[in-house]
């Protein structure tokens, strides 16, 4: 091996994996901590190596050439060979090491979700976790995403889907706005309130069921406030601004307190699933593995969330 180039096969492998999936030098630079004269530099280095061109840069695009395209897959296999013999013989099956990359939802990952990962960081010294909040669907290869928590149903029929639990929901509102409105006796008065949309899960109209026989039950609303952000939905309606569709996790101290008040109980909105999502692979490393089995554990225990009454495991993928 030519030592003068400072780079082994195996990292020039995973920098030529990086460029074709994040799809630019520069972006593949950013996801190995690295510049992009470095990784155009690498890119040579294995192309004279093998002889061969592999990538063909346009001012706009890459292209991988047919050599480019066979050595794509040759190298994702290689990689995935060479990371279970690391793992094998270092012991990190039983001591994961390494960065996972983790993609959650942003009011979830930053309240329900830290206090099993610090728990789970305390268990493996020798693991860091990037721990990125957001409700976007990661695309997994593009963004060197390990897996992500996602709530709501994946749209990608590409990846791994394991239903986590699922999420209760209900309809709250503060008592200084229901003081405003005659009582509500019947689930059709819903409609006479003012109200908050949570525009990731619902707008201009609302779902609900019916919890003893599933009756469905859809009302148009006139939201006062949208937003994607569930924080700022309960903060509003704390305000009294108006009624909301809201986790249950989410308002339980609110509730307990008086401060948000559960309106026809008998009628909820349908529960959110929590799915856990990854792209599928023919080895996954013991950072993943052992963050698999723990947020499969631990999900349905949280607070404000059950285990969920689908299937636990999608078919899709597998």
């Amino acid at each position: 091996m030519n030592h003068s180039s400072g780079s082994d096969r195996i990292e020039l492998m995973q920098t030529f994996i990086r460029i074709v999936e994040s799809g630019s030098l520069s972006a593949a630079a950013a996801q190995l901590g690295t510049t992009q004269p470095t990784v155009s530099r690498r890119l040579q280095i294995l192309e004279q190596r093998l002889g061969l061109k592999l990538i063909l840069r346009t001012t706009h695009a890459l292209k991988l050439t047919d050599d480019g395209e066979r050595c794509y897959a040759q190298a994702r296999q290689l990689l995935a060979t060479w990371h279970a013999l690391e793992d094998e013989l270092t012991g990190a099956s039983d001591d994961p090491i390494g960065t996972l990359r983790v993609r959650a939802p942003h009011a979830f990952g930053q309240d329900q979700l830290i206090d099993p990962l610090v728990d789970y960081l305390h268990r493996f010294p020798r693991l860091n976790i990037e721990w990125m909040l957001n409700d976007r669907t990661p695309d997994f290869i593009a963004e060197n995403v390990d897996c992500a928590i996602q709530v709501g149903a994946p749209s990608d029929p590409s990846v791994v889907a394991v239903l986590l639990a699922e999420v209760p929901r209900f309809v709250v509102a503060a008592p200084r706005l229901l003081d405003q409105f005659p009582p509500i006796e019947r689930v059709e008065q819903l409609g006479d309130l003012p109200w908050l949309a949570l525009t990731s899960f619902y707008r201009n109209e609302v779902a609900l069921q019916k919890i003893d026989d599933g009756q469905p039950l859809n009302l148009p609303i006139m939201p006062r406030l949208s937003s994607d952000s569930l924080y700022a939905v309960r903060k509003a309606a704390l305000a009294g601004m108006g009624a909301a569709i809201v986790s249950s996790w989410a308002v339980q101290e609110d509730l307990a307190e008086g401060k948000l008040i559960q309106l026809m109980p008998a009628w909820q909105a349908p529960p959110l699933p929590v799915w856990l999502t990854y792209p599928w692979a023919s080895y996954y490393p013991a950072r993943l593995q052992h963050f698999f089995a723990m947020i499969k554990e631990v999900m349905p225990q949280l607070t404000g969330t059950r285990p969920a009454s689908q299937p636990a495991h999608s078919d899709r993928a597998e």
